[in-house]
C-alpha cells in the first residue's frame, strides 16, 4: 500500500469529461431500474481468506504463483476473457528482479461501453510499519490491503458469470503495487505503471475505480484527493450512488492524495478514482489478517459496484 501524502496534485488535468453530462441526474434516478443481483458478501470473504491461506503473495514466492493461478482459472471460470500481463522488475529496496504480472479480465468484450475495475493482488514483502524493528522483514498477509478489494472484485466476476451486464467490464488485477520506498512515488503501483506505458490507445472506459484497504470492520470511506483533483465528476456519481444505496462507509469527508494504482491511469487519460478507506491500524503490519475484516464492509462495496454495472450512468 502507498505513501500517504497531504500535498496537493500537481499533475495536469486529463481530458475526460466527455460523455459525462448526464452523471448529474443519477441522484435522482430510482433505484433498481434494472435488475441488479444480489453481492454474496460471505463468499466474499471466503475469496479473501482464500488469498491469505497462500501466504503473503509477494512476487518471486511460490505463495504469488499459486494466487496467481487460483486468480486466473476463476475468472476463466465466470467466462472472462483473461490475459497475462507479465514483465520484468527490479525491487527499488533489494535491488532483486522479479517477474510481475497484471490480470486482465473482460466480461462482454464486444461491447464499447466499458467499466474498469480494479486492484492490486501482491502483498508488502516488508512489515515496516511495526513498531518493533526486528518484525520489518516479515512479509504482510495483506488481508484487507490487497485481498479485501480482490476478493470484492472476484465476487463481482460470480455475478457477471450468473447474470450478463449491459455494459463491458474489465477487471484488472495489478502486481507489485506494494513495493514502494516512502519518499518515492515511482517505486510504488508498479503494475499499474507497466498497463498505462502499454495502454492500447483504443482502449478508453467510460469510468474507473480502484478498490484499495476496503474490508476493515470499522470501514469509512472519505473522498481521496487525486480522485477529486482529477475526476470529480466519477466522484460524485460513485458518493451518489452510494448515498441512494444508504451505505454508512461512504462520508461526505475529504482526505489527502494517495499515490496509488489509479495516478498511472488518471495520467493516460482514464478516469479512475480510489475508493480506499486508509485509516487502518493494522497497514503494513504482521496484524493485516482476515480477522481485522469483515463481510459486511466487503458487501458495502460490493453492492455499489453492482449498482454502477447493472444500472449503469450512460
Amino acid at each position: 500500500m502507498p505513501e500517504f501524502r497531504k500535498s496537493r496534485c500537481t499533475l495536469l488535468p486529463a481530458l475526460f469529461v466527455l460523455g459525462l453530462l448526464a452523471f448529474s441526474a443519477c441522484k435522482d434516478k430510482p433505484t433498481r431500474i434494472r435488475d441488479v443481483p444480489e453481492f454474496n458478501a460471505g463468499n466474499s470473504f471466503s475469496l479473501l481468506e482464500q488469498q491469505v491461506a497462500f501466504g503473503p503473495r509477494v512476487p518471486g514466492t511460490e505463495a504469488h504463483a499459486k494466487c496467481l493461478t487460483m486468480l486466473k482459472d476463476s475468472l476463466q471460470a465466470c467466462g472472462a476473457q483473461v490475459n497475462l500481463q507479465s514483465f520484468e522488475h527490479y525491487i527499488d529496496k533489494s535491488r532483486e528482479k522479479v517477474q510481475l504480472t497484471n490480470i486482465i479480465a473482460s466480461f462482454n468484450p464486444g461491447n464499447k461501453n466499458r467499466m474498469l475495475l480494479a486492484a492490486h493482488w501482491d502483498s508488502r514483502p516488508w512489515a515496516d510499519a511495526e513498531i518493533d524493528s526486528a518484525k520489518h522483514s516479515i512479509p504482510v498477509d495483506g488481508a484487507n490491503d490487497g485481498a479485501s478489494g480482490v476478493a470484492v472484485l472476484l465476487q463481482i466476476a460470480q455475478n457477471l458469470r450468473a447474470k450478463p451486464a449491459p455494459i463491458g467490464v474489465d477487471i484488472l488485477f495489478f502486481d507489485g503495487e506494494d513495493f514502494g520506498t516512502h519518499g518515492n512515488d515511482a517505486t510504488w503501483a508498479i503494475g499499474s505503471q507497466h498497463f498505462a506505458r502499454h495502454k492500447d490507445v483504443r482502449y478508453n472506459p467510460f469510468m474507473g475505480i480502484l478498490l484499495d484497504m476496503v474490508g476493515d470492520k470499522d470501514l469509512h470511506f472519505l473522498k481521496e484527493g487525486y480522485s477529486v483533483q482529477l475526476a470529480p465528476d466519477i466522484v460524485n456519481l460513485v458518493w451518489n450512488y452510494a448515498a441512494r444505496l444508504q451505505l454508512p462507509a461512504f462520508t461526505n469527508s475529504y482526505m489527502g492524495a494517495v499515490t496509488d494504482d489509479h495516478v498511472a491511469l488518471l495520467k493516460v487519460g482514464i478516469p479512475c478514482i480510489d475508493i480506499i478507506d486508509f485509516d487502518y491500524k493494522h497497514w503494513h503490519t504482521v496484524e493485516d489478517t482476515p480477522d481485522k475484516c469483515s463481510p459486511e464492509s466487503l458487501g458495502q462495496v460490493g453492492r455499489l459496484l453492482l449498482e454502477l454495472i447493472y444500472d449503469p450512468p450512460i
